[in-house]
């Protein structure tokens, strides 16, 4: 079993997004219209397992 602890989950969020150059409503908006491309939908649903990560730890 991994564990990581909320920091690393925030500080991996930063940099994926920093990686696709967008803010996190940048992807979230495009995510909708569905035009992401194949590197940035995989950020996109790493992103959405460390959102649901972070909202089980509060």
């Amino acid at each position: 079993m991994i564990r990581r602890t909320r920091e690393d989950l925030v500080a991996q969020r930063a940099r994926l997004l920093a990686e696709v150059h967008m803010t996190d409503d940048e992807l979230r908006n495009r995510a909708e219209v569905y035009a992401l491309s194949a590197r940035e939908l995989s950020v996109w649903h790493t992103i959405e397992g460390i959102d649901y990560l972070l909202a089980g730890d509060n």
